[in-house]
């Protein structure tokens, strides 16, 4: 079934890229009316992000083989999204909603991405053996992954901070500082540099699948930020692009 979820999955993601760009997904700052039943932001995310770690994990633990390689790739998947499920919901507001919508599609997405991302490493042993440590796929990258977490984690710090303030917008400021001073979301930049690594490190279509799904999920997510940036405040930098 591999194959099939895979290719799926990729398939959807033009679907995706282009929908996005007409009907803005509803949590967050774009919530609204008029998408069903809502639960609390931090519970949302929570649930949403949690199959990424369990799936992964659980696929991983029962059909790889444990070496170096195979475990450095595990420790790179469940950095990130250990601090998804357990440290980045509590940087959130509690006042928050989420439509649970958007949760049972998260839910389906992560534990599919989960699947095929765990069962391309466990399946082929030969390939991800010690020697994948040295390769330059692996090398290369990591070096990616850890730049983009880096820039992706720092920036929504950055956005934690200014959510404790108030403006006439509400619990939003303008971000200024790091990447914000060329970029409206660059903690979306970040997670698409990330992502883009860990294709590079696993040089697999699970990981390309991945990558071009971040990108189809968070390049009109970023334009949409871009322009409620740019129409709420009338100060806004006009020099910042919103990727």
């Amino acid at each position: 079934y591999f194959d099939w979820v895979a290719y799926g999955t990729l398939a959807l993601a033009p679907l995706v890229f282009g929908i996005l760009f007409f009907i803005e997904a509803p949590y967050g700052r774009h919530i609204r009316r008029g998408w069903g039943p809502v639960l609390e932001n931090r519970l949302g995310w929570f649930l949403m992000e949690l199959p990424a770690v369990l799936v992964f994990g659980a696929i991983m633990a029962i059909f790889s083989e444990l070496n170096n390689a195979t475990l450095a790739l595990f420790l790179l998947w469940q950095l990130h999204y250990c601090h998804r499920v357990f440290v980045y919901p509590l940087t959130l507001k509690k006042a928050k909603k989420m439509p649970w919508m958007i949760l049972i599609m998260a839910v389906i997405f992560n534990t599919t991405n989960g699947y095929i991302n765990a069962w391309s490493i466990a399946s082929q042993p030969d390939k991800y053996n010690d020697l994948w440590l040295s390769s330059p796929q692996f090398v290369i990258g990591v070096l990616v992954f850890f730049g983009g977490m880096v820039l992706n984690k720092y920036s929504d710090r950055q956005l934690a901070i200014l959510s404790r303030n108030k403006s006439s917008a509400g619990a939003y400021e303008i971000p200024f500082g790091g990447a914000y001073r060329w970029v409206s979301c660059p903690n979306y930049l970040g997670e698409i540099i990330q992502w883009t690594g860990w294709a590079i490190a696993t040089w697999s279509l699970a990981g390309w699948v991945f990558a071009i799904w971040t990108m189809a999920n968070l390049v009109p997510r970023a334009v949409a930020h871009h322009r409620w940036y740019r129409q709420t405040f009338e100060n806004y930098p006009v020099k910042r692009r919103a990727l």
